[in-house]
């Protein structure tokens, strides 16, 4: 019993009042902070998302930038409230960047795939359903992820690309021009009338109605090669009538040759201008 009187001195009872007025005023101010906080936070999420589809920004995209958002604008906050109560923050933020470091270097590859996500979702240098060419591969593109998209081969494999390469190396869309210019090549061995085999290929042009008749067709002498004159047929369609056109154009070429009593022309394209092609 005269511990407890010594303990209710004035002086410490004092020394307690002072304490609750300075600590206590403070945990309330805190915890006001991060309710109002909350609250700006959700509104502030709400607006950014808002912004975001404003934007077009991928569907696919939103909600990881929105839950990235909302837990940085929380750590901020919650760190502040900390600092309000009385609490050294100085040492939590040094350990949180060295977590924070760590697994950056331990996911660096991940974070690159993810920062080449949001390049290729935000840029869109390409978009689902077109053919394109990129990191040594080329296919159809099925879907884009955050850290991977798929292409589909025309032989019907599936290739998993990361979005960090996408994001750093050149990409080649074949299907982002309503347009597409036609090259075929038909090598005519010298002992043939190649005048008229330029004929023919001129005739032929101007009989397929799907080429862009503004554009013209055009016909010339490619390379004197050591036993063929090559000509060069040359003309624009719609990219969706392509390949039909170059499929079988060298088959309408060689009845055309064969009627006319020339030697079947060897064709030649330039596979290295159509990796769709070459992957088929």
């Amino acid at each position: 019993m005269e511990d407890a009187n010594h303990f209710f001195t004035s002086e410490n009872f004092e020394h307690l009042t002072a304490l609750v007025v300075e600590y206590g005023l403070a945990i309330i101010l805190a915890v006001v902070v991060l309710i109002v906080g909350l609250m700006v936070i959700r509104w502030m999420v709400k607006t950014f998302d808002k912004i975001m589809v404003k934007r077009n920004v991928d569907a696919s995209l939103r909600p990881f930038l929105r839950t990235v958002i909302n837990a940085l604008l929380r750590v901020v906050l919650i760190i502040s409230v900390i600092g309000m109560v009385g609490i050294q923050t100085t040492s939590l933020i040094a350990v949180l960047g060295a977590a924070g470091l760590a697994i950056g270097m331990a996911l660096s590859g991940t974070l690159q795939n993810f920062a080449g996500g949001v390049i290729v979702l935000i840029l869109k240098p390409f978009k689902v359903g077109d053919f394109i060419e990129a990191a040594s591969h080329s296919g159809t593109v099925r879907e884009i992820q955050v850290f991977y998209t798929y292409l589909t081969t025309p032989t019907g494999q599936e290739i998993i690309v990361p979005n960090a390469e996408l994001s750093n190396n050149s990409i080649v869309n074949y299907s982002i021009n309503p347009t597409r210019r036609l090259d075929l090549t038909f090598r005519v061995p010298y002992g043939d009338d190649f005048e008229k085999a330029k004929s023919i290929l001129e005739e032929l042009g101007r009989a397929e109605d799907r080429f862009i008749e503004s554009e013209g067709v055009n016909v010339f002498v490619e390379e004197l090669a050591d036993s063929t004159v090559n000509l060069r047929l040359r003309a624009w369609t719609l990219s969706s009538d392509y390949w039909d056109i170059h499929n079988n154009m060298p088959e309408k070429v060689r009845k055309a040759f064969d009627s006319a009593g020339l030697n079947p022309p060897i064709p030649k394209s330039d596979v290295h201008l159509h990796p769709e092609k070459r992957a088929s």
